[in-house]
C-alpha cells in the first residue's frame, strides 16, 4: 500500500496545449435541432468527463535488442533463445531472429528471461504509503457507506518509497491505485505508469478508463454497523447498494435527457457523476468481495441495475464460481494463498486462480500489499505449484497472463500494454534467472522503453524524494 518512483530526479514539465478549432464559415447557418427553429440553442457544455487529466510523458529511451534469452510473451508463448526489440517507446519484434537496425542498443541476457512488466490491478501505494503513519494514512474515507465522490488520485503521494520498491523488486510497471474497502462504494480508482513524476497526473496511464471500488461482506457491515447505522448486515449491504444504484439510474436519466434534449441542467453530485459514468459503461467496477454467495448476489444486482462488474478482487471463493463469472465475463483477482485471516475469507484453496485458469475463466494475481507487490512472480510460482500438486497442469508461459495481460485486459489497456506484442508499449522486464524462482529478481526494467532501473548501475536505482539524504533508506547515489 505505497509509493515510490524511479530514476534521479529528472525534470519533467509537461506543456500541455488546447487546441480550439475555429472551423466556422462565413454565411454557414446554425445547426439545431429543428432548422425551422432558429431561436433553439444547443445546451450549455456538460461536465467534465476528464478534470483532472493525464499529464504524463514518457522518459527518453535508446533503440535497444537484448538477446539469448528465454522469453514469456504475455500471450502464452514461450519463446528459447529468444531476441526482444524495443525503439521509440514500443515494441518492435520478438522472436528468436530478429531484424534490428545498426547502432542499436544491444544487451546480451544468456541464462536470463525476458517478460512484459507486470501489471498490479489492486494496490494502495501512495493511499497507504511508507512511513505507516497517521498523517498519511489517506485510503479509506470511512465516514460514510457510500462514498463515490472521492476519488483515490486525490491521496495518492507520488514520493512513497513503495513504488520504486515495487518497480525494482517486483517488475511492475503499470498498477490501479484503490480506494479502501470500509464503505460499499469507496471511490474512484485510476491507473498509473509505474514512473517517478512530481504530481500524480504525470504517473497517470493516458486513457486508461477510471474504476469504481466497492466492497461486499465484513468489512461494510463492522465498520457502520459499530457506528449504530446501516449497513449492519450482508442484507443491510445489498439494501444500501440497491437504494444507491436505484438513485443513479434517475440521475443518469437526467442528464442523458439534458444532453439530448437541453432545457435546464440538473444539479450536479459528485458521487453520482461516478455512477452514472459506470451506468454509462466509462467507469469499471472493480469490486471487493471474497465468498462465492456473494459475488452471485452482486451479479443479479448488477443485472438488475445495467452495469457489469469488471472484477472480483480477493475472490477467495471464486473457484466454488467459476462457471459462473465465465458466463458473466467477469475477472478474479487473487491471491496464492492468502486466506483464513477472516471467516469470509476461511474456505480459501491454493489452486484457486489454476481452478480459473482450467475453466476458462479470467483470473489474475493481485498485491492489496505494499510487500507482496514485490513478489507477485514468486507469488504466481506458489499457485503453480499447488496447481500440480492437484494434476492441474499450466505452463510457464501461460501463467504469465495472470501477471500482466489479465489485469490489462481488466483495466482496458490490453491494447496498449500486457504482452510483448509489436507496437504496444515497451513495458519489459529482464529477471536474472527464471522469474518463477525465489532467488530471482529483475535485473533491468523498460517503461515505454525509458530503462527506470538497472541492478548494474546504481544512478538506475530510483530514490524518492522522501528519501533523499536519508542514507540507508534507499539513498545509494
Amino acid at each position: 500500500m505505497k509509493t515510490g518512483r524511479a530514476g534521479r530526479a529528472l525534470g519533467m514539465t509537461a506543456a500541455l496545449a488546447l487546441v480550439l478549432p475555429a472551423c466556422t464559415q462565413a454565411g454557414a447557418r446554425p445547426q439545431t435541432a429543428s432548422r425551422g427553429d432558429a431561436s433553439r440553442k444547443a445546451p450549455p457544455k456538460p461536465y467534465s468527463r476528464d478534470p483532472f487529466p493525464s499529464t504524463y510523458h514518457a522518459y527518453p529511451g535508446v533503440p535497444t535488442l537484448v538477446t539469448n534469452v528465454t522469453v514469456f510473451d504475455g500471450e502464452g508463448n514461450r519463446i528459447e533463445r529468444g531476441q526482444v526489440l524495443f525503439a521509440d517507446g514500443k515494441i518492435v519484434s520478438v522472436g528468436q531472429s530478429v531484424s534490428a537496425p545498426a547502432g542499436v542498443t544491444t544487451i546480451d541476457g544468456t541464462g536470463k528471461f525476458v517478460t512484459p512488466g507486470i501489471v498490479d490491478i489492486h494496490s494502495h501505494l501512495g493511499d497507504y504509503p511508507s512511513p505507516q503513519v497517521r498523517a498519511l494514512s489517506d485510503g479509506n474515507e470511512a465516514t460514510a457507506p457510500v462514498t463515490a465522490d472521492v476519488w483515490a488520485e486525490h491521496s495518492v503521494w507520488p514520493q512513497d518509497p513503495g513504488f520504486s520498491r515495487a518497480l525494482a523488486n517486483g517488475g511492475v510497471t503499470t498498477l490501479q491505485i484503490l480506494p479502501g474497502s470500509a464503505n460499499l462504494f469507496g471511490g474512484r480508482s485510476v491507473v498509473l505508469k509505474n514512473v517517478y513524476a512530481r504530481t500524480t497526473q504525470g504517473m497517470k496511464f493516458p486513457g486508461a478508463p477510471y474504476g469504481l471500488k466497492m466492497a461486499c461482506g465484513e468489512n461494510p457491515k463492522r465498520v457502520y454497523g459499530s457506528k449504530g447505522r446501516e449497513p449492519s448486515t450482508r442484507m443491510g449491504n445489498i439494501a444500501v447498494d440497491r437504494a444507491t444504484w436505484a438513485k443513479a439510474a434517475a440521475y443518469k436519466r437526467k442528464w442523458d435527457k439534458y444532453d439530448a434534449d437541453g432545457g435546464d441542467m440538473p444539479d450536479r453530485d459528485i458521487a453520482m457523476d461516478t455512477l452514472r459514468g459506470v451506468l454509462s459503461g466509462e467507469i469499471l467496477v472493480q469490486n471487493h468481495c471474497y465468498r462465492a454467495d456473494e459475488m452471485a448476489n452482486v451479479l443479479d444486482m448488477a443485472k438488475e441495475f445495467g452495469y457489469h462488474v469488471e472484477a472480483f478482487h480477493h475472490a477467495v471463493e471464486a473457484y466454488k464460481i467459476a462457471d459462473l463469472l465465465k458466463a458473466n465475463n467477469t475477472c478474479a483477482a487473487v491471491w496464492a494463498d492468502w486466506y483464513g485471516f477472516k471467516m469470509e475469507s476461511y474456505d480459501g484453496i491454493g489452486e484457486n486462480l489454476a481452478i480459473l485458469e482450467k475453466s476458462g475463466a479470467c483470473g489474475m494475481i493481485h498485491s492489496d500489499d505494499e510487500n507482496g507487490i514485490q513478489r507477485l512472480n514468486q507469488e504466481v510460482a506458489k499457485v503453480l505449484s499447488s496447481a500440480r500438486h492437484a494434476g492441474i497442469e499450466i505452463s510457464n508461459a501461460a501463467a504469465w497472463k495472470w501477471l500482466s495481460l489479465n489485469p490489462a485486459k481488466s483495466l482496458h489497456i490490453a491494447d496498449r500494454t500486457g504482452s510483448l506484442v509489436a507496437g504496444k508499449m515497451a513495458d519489459v522486464v529482464l529477471w536474472n534467472g527464471n522469474p518463477f524462482s525465489v532467488y530471482t529478481r529483475p535485473e533491468k526494467v523498460w517503461i515505454d522503453g525509458a530503462l527506470l532501473y538497472d541492478a548494474d548501475n546504481l544512478r538506475l536505482r530510483p530514490v524518492s524524494d522522501f528519501e533523499l539524504g536519508q542514507p540507508g533508506s534507499g539513498d545509494v547515489k
